[in-house]
């Protein structure tokens, strides 16, 4: 993988990874056209760079954090049912899964088609409250439909989102939730494949990582910014149509 490759794969993973349109799955996508072998070290890149975007969230929302501790809790529960299946899938996900265009596609198509439909079959509530206020059982919920996205193409926030939807959250509450969801999910994914890897990387492996790191975290600073600007005058119909729009056009035109 060459120095521009990453750049590229980086910014893609940047946009993405808080947009309900699936970051692994663009990437692994990306990858394909971009004639990036499937290698462990570009399986374990696809992770590994996702810090730098959570990276984003902990600038933006570290005093929101400090200051409402009781945030954390129900993030630790959403947390939970996602730790359980990325421990116990952790070699089927690395092996099959990561890497497989046919299961991202289907995964972008049927999600995008979800999207489509989810403001007319979920009735999200008008108001903003409290994230501290998410009892247990609806924090399990939420990290149960978070698990799903262990699937490449389902998108970590997609699922997070429509979680944090049925359970009651505005719009504006469920994106935020999935914000700031992505800290412990994001740094338990990258520590577990680091330890798995027994950080295996050359120096250059290395250099790759940190430039992607750096890229993706400006990317999603700007990116979560305009995102929640716009979900709140617009619906998550235009997500929907681009995700079919994307699976379509890459079975047409790579097959």
């Amino acid at each position: 993988m060459t120095l521009i490759q990453t750049i590229i794969l980086s910014i893609i993973e940047g946009i993405t990874e808080f947009l309900p349109i699936s970051s692994t799955g663009h990437m692994i996508l990306a990858s394909k056209i971009l004639g990036i072998t499937a290698t462990e070290f570009t399986k374990s890149f696809e992770i590994i760079v996702q810090l730098g975007a959570i990276g984003a969230v902990l600038f933006l929302y570290v005093k929101k954090i400090i200051e409402k501790p009781k945030t954390i809790k129900p993030l630790l529960f959403s947390f939970i049912p996602t730790a359980v299946v990325g421990l116990l899938l952790y070699k089927i996900i690395k092996q099959f899964l990561l890497g497989n265009p046919y299961v991202t596609v289907s995964a972008l198509f049927l999600g995008g088609v979800i999207l489509l439909f989810i403001e007319k079959i979920i009735k999200p509530q008008t108001e903003n409250k409290e994230i501290a206020e998410l009892s247990p059982t609806r924090a399990v919920v939420i990290g149960l439909c978070q698990s799903l996205s262990v699937i490449p193409g389902v998108s970590r926030a997609a699922a997070t989102i429509i979680g944090g939807m049925g359970v009651g959250m505005s719009k504006v509450e469920a994106v935020e939730y999935s914000f700031l969801l992505a800290l412990p999910t994001m740094l338990a994914a990258t520590g577990l494949d680091l330890l798995k890897t027994g950080f295996a990387f050359s120096s250059s492996e290395w250099m790759l990582i940190l430039v992607g790191m750096a890229v993706s975290f400006i990317t999603a600073l700007i990116t979560i910014r305009s995102f929640l600007s716009h979900i709140k005058h617009s619906s998550f119909a235009f997500f929907g149509m681009y995700r079919i729009l994307v699976a379509v056009s890459y079975l047409y035109l790579v097959g």
